[in-house]
This record gives structure tokens, sequence and C-alpha cells, in this order.
């Protein structure tokens, strides 16, 4: 049976609350949801019913259609300015010893590891130190811009864009334009943790404020630029917080049609200061992702990133409104492994990954970061291909 017949049959359930079948019409329908009707969804949406109806939605816009890309990381330094309470990655700069700062160099030296290799997309995203300032990234920009013209830069969060715009007494407008020029070709979605102000104050007080992270990526989407966005679920937040959240992005979106993508990202409470914060269950991490998929329904793309959430919980996301598991195979990055996610050295070939989104049925597609399509792997034939090379980063103990 497919999706839609699937929510036909939910439909006609008896057991089936009105509150509940109303808004299971409006999504058949391709009605908005409210505000209040999706806390209804956080509070009553059992995970069975959210999952027909964001695997409704997830098959209209998709059909079976599983999204992946070729990317690397490069993560510039540990050290940060700011104390998130729950982040385990950075290390205040008191604590030195125990973090990393790479040169334009040695950065460098990270994009010609992959000369030759077929990956298309960089993600550059760290701590926040003032040696990383505006020509600094400027001058990287255009670099990797110079070195290889076809690999697309997604870089820095508006957390780093406040702070280097700040210090070098340049508006968010100017300053977007002078990162365009240099190269950027679009912006990760971290650094939005949760909008509520109040949450926000007692998680990531020292930050960029959620006004000004929903500025930046509105000055970057008036150039024509496409960015991502986060949610940091599963702490101290309540459910009409993360609506509330959802709500602004999808307001902002409304304007500027710039956002491509929306990941909700899971707190996982290794090593740091929310360590007495018990995580949530897999349960409520498949649920997020289908209210996710339901509430924003003018974003195209729900992303899980499989080295966050574990292999076997990203296949069970894409019954439940994900269509992207994003996919870096070759990943040098620590910001998930230091916080306790289950992929410690995340790597997958892309043969793993197609037989991963294979294995539920799904179709995989390799895209770019702008989801044009690199390679249709359905029924692609694989050759021995050679194990992910990877780039020792610095350990701590």
């Amino acid at each position: 049976m497919g999706a839609e017949g699937k929510l036909q049959l939910l439909l006609q359930d008896a057991g089936l609350s009105a509150e509940l079948k109303h808004i299971a019409e409006k999504v058949l329908n391709n009605q908005r949801i409210t505000f209040d009707e999706g806390v209804t969804l956080y509070e009553k949406g059992e995970l069975a019913y959210v999952g027909v109806l964001a695997n409704y939605v997830r098959e209209k816009r998709h059909g079976d259609v599983t999204y992946f890309n070729r990317n690397f990381h490069i993560e510039p330094t540990n050290l940060c300015v700011y104390d998130c309470k729950f982040c385990s990655y950075s290390r205040l700069i008191k604590q030195r010893s125990e973090g990393w700062e790479y040169t334009m160099e040695e950065m460098f030296d990270i994009v010609k590891k992959y000369d030759g290799e077929p990956v298309t997309e960089v993600h550059i995203v760290g701590g926040v130190l003032p040696q990383y300032d505006v020509p600094f990234y400027a001058e990287l920009f255009s670099k990797i811009r110079a070195h290889r013209p076809e690999l697309h830069v997604k870089a820095l969060t508006p957390v780093e864009y406040h702070y280097i715009f700040k210090k070098a007494k340049i508006d968010y407008a100017t300053g977007m334009k002078m990162m365009m020029d240099a190269g950027l070709g679009s912006i990760p979605g971290g650094g939005a943790e949760i909008f509520d102000e109040g949450i926000r104050e007692q998680i990531a007080k020292d930050k960029c404020t959620s006004q000004q992270w929903l500025d930046i990526h509105e000055e970057w989407h008036k150039l024509g630029g496409r960015s991502n966005a986060t949610m940091l679920y599963g702490h101290i937040e309540e459910f009409k917080h993360r609506v509330d959240h959802m709500e602004r992005l999808r307001q902002l979106q409304d304007r500027t049609g710039g956002f491509q993508t929306f990941i909700p990202l899971k707190f996982r409470n290794k090593d740091n200061q929310m360590s007495h914060v018990p995580e949530v269950s897999v349960i409520e991490d498949l649920r997020n992702y289908a209210i996710a998929r339901i509430y924003l329904d003018n974003f195209d793309h729900i992303k899980a990133y499989w080295a966050m959430i574990s292999r076997n919980t990203a296949q069970l996301s894409l019954n439940f409104g994900v269509d992207d598991i994003d996919g870096t195979l070759d990943d040098t990055t620590k910001i998930y492994s230091m916080a306790g996610a289950e992929e410690q050295t995340p790597a997958m070939s892309t043969k793993e990954l197609v037989e991963l989104i294979k294995q539920v049925g799904r179709h995989p597609i390799e895209r770019d970061t702008l989801y044009n399509v690199v390679t249709d792997y359905q029924n692609h034939q694989f050759a021995e291909e050679a194990k992910p090379q990877f780039y020792k980063l610095p350990v701590i103990n």
C-alpha cells in the first residue's frame, strides 16, 4: 500500500481523536498546520500516526529518492571564546592544551589532499577565535576557489559570521556580500540551537541571538544564496519551544525561499556541562523528524546525519519524513564523536551508503550541495573501490 493509501486508512480509524483526524485531513489536502496543531502533534501524535503523515509528505515531494553527498570537513579549531553548555567539542581558550588551531596553510593542505577525489563539497565550521577573522576567511575561500573552482564551499554559521563582522565593524549585508565574492557557496545550518530566548539564555547565552541568526541567513538569501537550518532538541526545551523554532524558520522561508534543508540535531550528553540531562529515545528522534516534515511545509528537504544517530536509526528515519542522510563518506569531523555519537570514526564508502539506502527500499541519489543530481545509484554496478582515507585530527584524551 502506498503512502496515500495508508493515510486514507488512518483517516478511517474510528479510534482517532477529532483533533488528530483534522490535522491528518489538512496534511492530505496540502493545508498548513498551525502552531497549536504542531504542539498537539508533539503531545498526542504517536509514532505510527506521525510517521504515516510524514511519509505521505515525503513521498509526495520526493517519492523513494534519498539523497547523499560526498564532502569532507575542515574544522579550523575546537577552541572557542563561547561557552555553550551542551557542547562537547569546543575547549575554552584557557584549555588551549586540549585543542587545535589550524593555520591557513594547514587548512589548504587538507583541501589539496582531496585533489583527484570525487568530492563535491568542503564543509568548514568550528570554534570562534579572534585570529579567524574576515580577511582570514575571505582569503581561505578565495584560495579554495582558485585551486578547485568546482568544489562548493559550505562554510561558517551565523555564530561565526556575527563575531567576525562585529570585529570588522561591518554590517551583515556587507559582510555576506564579501564572503560571496570571496567564494562562499552556501551556509550550513549550525548555531541555531533553540530560538526561544529563555532556553537559549540557559544553554548558549554568549553567542549570537536568535534574531541575529535569522537576520544573517536573510541577508544571505537576499543575495540569492542558499542555506540550511538546524534545531538542537532533546535537552531542557519543551515541545512548544520546538514548534516556536520551526515557526520562525517557516516565516523566514515564506519571505525568502532561501532554505534548502532542515536538520534536527539530537542533544548528546557526553563530556559537556549538561551531562546530567538524559538523552531522548530513538522513538522521540523519529517523532521529531516526522513532525518537522509535517510542520515545515515550505522546506524541500529534511536531513538526518547518520554519523550522529547511527546507521540503523538513519534507515528508520527514511520512513519518517527524512529524504537526505548527508553521507559524509570520508569524515574528518569530531563534532559528533566527541559528543558521544554512535559513530566514532564516521566513514562509509559510496557502496556501503548506497546499500544502506537500498536496504529499506529507497532510491539512492548522489547530489551536490544544491541538490543537483551527480549520480543515480539505483541500478549502478560497483567495481572494487578503495577504503576511505582518514586525515588524522589531534586526539583528545
